[in-house]
């Protein structure tokens, strides 16, 4: 909120009990985007995962979902801050196995992901339609390693993080 109780950043995480499961398999079974797609989703609703990494993404996984910031806040840092402070958060409330999310392609060339820390990335993340929400997208798995979050939580700057790959 700013100084007129505006809101300014929004950003919502949440965590997935994948230990009989993985992350691919949760995205392709479409309830990453509906609580119950049977109910829910309409019947040509689909997501395809073909990043290799997402089926060994399992256990505890923080899903760090969307971010979006107010279009006067932005070049200010902003994201850098409040994605370290939701890794902390999510390490602190639930010390996952895996931290991951979706981004856009566009985050690779506009340098985003390396601004959120996220030291991995794969293509074929989220291969996603949803007619009635006129949704066609194919996002980029990110993730991070639970020993990977630990240890930039512990040292508090992402500079030192791997380059993505």
């Amino acid at each position: 909120m700013n100084k007129n109780n505006d809101v300014v950043l929004v950003e919502a995480a949440r965590l997935y009990d994948l230990s009989q499961s993985n992350f691919a398999e949760h995205l392709e079974s479409l309830k990453a985007f509906y609580a119950n797609p049977t109910l829910h989703a309409h019947p040509q609703d689909c997501c395809t995962c073909t990043a290799p990494t997402a089926k060994k993404i399992t256990g505890r996984v923080a899903y760090h979902g969307d971010f979006w910031l107010r279009k006067d806040f932005r070049g200010q840092g902003l994201p850098k801050i409040m994605a370290a402070i939701l890794r902390g958060v999510s390490l602190a409330m639930w010390a996952p196995d895996f931290l991951c999310g979706l981004a856009g392609r566009w985050t690779v060339d506009k340098g985003v992901l390396a601004q959120y820390g996220h030291t991995h990335h794969e293509f074929g993340g989220s291969i996603l339609r949803l007619v009635e929400e006129d949704i066609v997208d194919d996002d980029l798995l990110v993730w991070l390693t639970g020993e990977e979050l630990r240890s930039l939580v512990d040292c508090g700057d992402v500079s030192d993080s791997a380059p993505a790959t």
